[in-house]
């Protein structure tokens, strides 16, 4: 604190869509003290295809909203943004200005250093922005914008372990200038199993692998079809229940449909602690990730998890322990899931080891506690 007085922080991301650094920005909001922090949140619009966390969940959480401000690339709408965050910053006047997601990143930075030079700019990498998401040029592009933004920041925040080696090893900024802070959540509320299946209409005597994601190219729910089809020869009491929507979710349909496939469908739903008590595995099979949530909620469900090992997965799971990291492909997946099936004290022995680590490590007194000292560094 400065002479007794709050840190004032502003939090700047481009939008508040469902997901990962929605979750985490909104629950800063929510339990900063305000004795301590005087905090505003300053994001854009959603995309009309995408649900926006503060309508849908998080109606608690006051933002200022930038026009222009968004997902899509469009230099005059940016331009525009850019000004009216340049605005927003000389009104607050900030102590410190925290960015979230590549495009806040930019435009946020450059008019923190603008409009309030004196204040300290924090950056946080959400996920794995170097692998997945650009073609090979753009991928250095970013790189080189990355290299520029990290000079003039305080401090960098990465999710995971292994989003922090990735920068670092792309000389995004210095070893010594990042911090890792875990994603903390809110203790998960769990339901008897059989009260969760029945408040689902599921079927009490089945076996439910359960997937909570977006439905898009970057987390193959192709694999979701290949285990599906496995699980309906080699495993015809167990399914797939499936918690989310994207631009994906009606060719998953249609094609699981056509083939009758054991997989059902919920879309997007602000229930997932119900739908995590009705399953038995959670999965997840995609090509990248930064330090997913749902599989920190699977956790706190006591699910075992087979995933993927990708991105900062391997801080959630530990490999024979809380659940198991395959290789990237489907076949992996399957292997993991066919061992968890055949063996449910295996499955019971690797819930406990996830419940108590999720307890250990990603709670969200100490993500919230981690930042203020973080904050409290730069004054």
């Amino acid at each position: 604190m400065k002479s007794g007085h709050p840190i004032r922080v502003m939090q700047i991301i481009a939008r508040m869509n469902v997901g990962g650094p929605a979750v985490l920005v909104a629950d800063l909001m929510r339990n900063f003290d305000p004795e301590l922090v005087n905090a505003v949140l300053v994001t854009g619009y959603c995309d009309e295809n995408e649900s926006d966390y503060l309508d849908v969940v998080a109606k608690d959480v006051k933002a200022v909203r930038v026009p222009g401000f968004g997902r899509s690339i469009s230099p005059l709408r940016d331009m525009h943004a850019f000004f009216l965050l340049v605005k927003e910053i000389r009104k607050f006047k900030p102590d410190v200005i925290h960015t979230h997601t590549a495009k806040a990143g930019v435009l946020g930075r450059v008019a923190g250093l603008i409009a309030a030079p004196s204040a300290k700019r924090v950056h946080t990498f959400h996920g794995h922005l170097l692998h997945g998401y650009f073609s090979k040029s753009k991928t250095q592009l970013v790189v080189f914008v990355e290299k520029f933004l990290a000079v003039i920041t305080f401090r960098l925040i990465a999710i995971g372990n292994s989003v922090k080696k990735d920068l670092v090893d792309a000389k995004i900024g210095k070893d010594s200038k990042y911090e890792v802070i875990f994603p903390g959540l809110q203790p998960l509320k769990t339901h008897p199993k059989e009260e969760a299946k029945k408040s689902l209409c599921l079927e009490s005597d089945k076996t439910y692998l359960v997937f909570v994601g977006r439905l898009t190219q970057i987390k193959r729910p192709d694999r979701l079809l290949e285990i599906a089809r496995y699980l309906k020869v080699n495993h015809p009491d167990s399914q797939l229940l499936i918690a989310g929507a994207g631009e994906l979710l009606a060719t998953i349909e249609g094609v699981s449909a056509s083939e009758g496939l054991p997989m059902t469908f919920l879309g997007w739903r602000n229930d997932i602690d119900l739908i995590l008590s009705a399953g038995d595995i959670a999965i997840l099979c995609s090509d990248n990730e930064g330090i997913p949530l749902t599989l920190i909620q699977a956790s706190q469900a006591g699910l075992p998890i087979v995933s993927t090992d990708v991105g900062s997965v391997s801080d959630i799971v530990i490999d024979g322990v809380t659940g198991f990291l395959t290789e990237v492909s489907s076949e992996g997946l399957i292997q993991g899931i066919t061992r968890l099936l055949e063996e449910p004290n295996l499955r019971h022995t690797f819930g406990k080891a996830g419940e108590q680590r999720a307890r250990d490590f990603f709670s969200s007194h100490s993500m919230v506690e981690h930042h203020l000292r973080l904050y409290s560094q730069s004054l």
